[in-house]
């Protein structure tokens, strides 16, 4: 089944993530499939794409990001299929698998620009387009055999921006880093929950990614001691399946309209 491997690697007794439904549009009221990209600091910090097919999330994990501008080629790994309860989900996973912290970072719709997903998946080069809240116009994904020798077979992508009106060269994950569903950055969403939980099973512990964890968690517990520590944590919608109530809650796009002119007529 298409979730047994999500599910052969997680334990729903710790994790909060959704264990998901068998394959369902159920609740989701878009005509168009649904697209988010969370940010997810576990063992490193990386970008999860994915994208709605068939009732599931087809995945793909980003080490540094998407790119709009379209002489970038992000390296992009795919993975298990996911849930689509799994498209809304922010928050903190304690234990196991993908231990670390999720944002929801980006959501929308997607298009595909081919006659057949499962054809263009087989061959190799998907075609798309995006209409998030920060990711817009053509993209392609395309399989290379570059990275990760035989156990990589069949994984390995590459991650393009086409050169359209939404490309230009500016960096996207640091122009718009906070949170779509609660304009929160990793401390914050941090916390909401307890600290503790990073005592034993903290994604690493030296490089960057060891010393970022480190300063979110001393930037969570202050803003918990800000608060009184004690403050109920407020209800969310983690598992509410995507669709037109979760977006309407959300802030208006932020993208770029025209690349690096955009950012530069916000800047002034």
């Amino acid at each position: 089944m298409p979730l047994d491997e999500y599910r052969r690697k997680r334990d729903f007794s710790t994790s909060p993530e959704p264990e998901g439904d068998e394959p369902s549009r159920r609740g989701h009221e878009s005509p168009a499939p649904f697209f988010c990209v969370q940010k997810h600091l576990a063992s490193h910090l990386h970008y999860d794409l994915r994208l709605e097919h068939d009732g599931v999330l087809l995945s793909w994990a980003v080490p540094k990001g998407p790119s709009i501008d379209s002489r970038d080629k992000r390296l992009a790994m795919q993975t298990e299929d996911h849930p689509m309860a799994y498209g809304t989900f922010e928050g903190v996973i304690p234990e196991g698998y993908g231990a670390g912290i999720v944002m929801l970072w980006d959501m929308g719709t997607w298009k595909p620009l081919v006659d057949d997903v499962e054809t263009a998946l087989k061959k190799g080069d998907l075609k798309f387009e995006l209409d998030g809240f920060k990711l817009k116009g053509s993209w392609v994904l395309v399989r290379t055999r570059g990275y990760g020798g035989d156990r990589a077979e069949g994984r390995s992508w590459l991650l393009i921006k086409h050169r359209d009106d939404w490309a230009g060269d500016v960096d996207i994950t640091t122009f718009a880093p906070l949170s779509v569903k609660s304009k929160q950055d990793f401390h914050e969403i941090l916390a909401e929950d307890d600290p503790s939980v990073w005592t034993t099973n903290r994604p690493v512990a030296g490089g960057a990614t060891g010393a970022m964890l480190r300063e979110i968690i001393e930037k969570a517990a202050a803003l918990k001691a800000e608060r009184g520590g004690d403050r109920p944590r407020p209800k969310t919608s983690g598992r509410q399946p995507p669709g037109a109530r979760a977006k309407a809650a959300l802030p208006r796009s932020r993208t770029p309209a025209r690349g690096r002119s955009a950012v530069r007529r916000k800047q002034r």
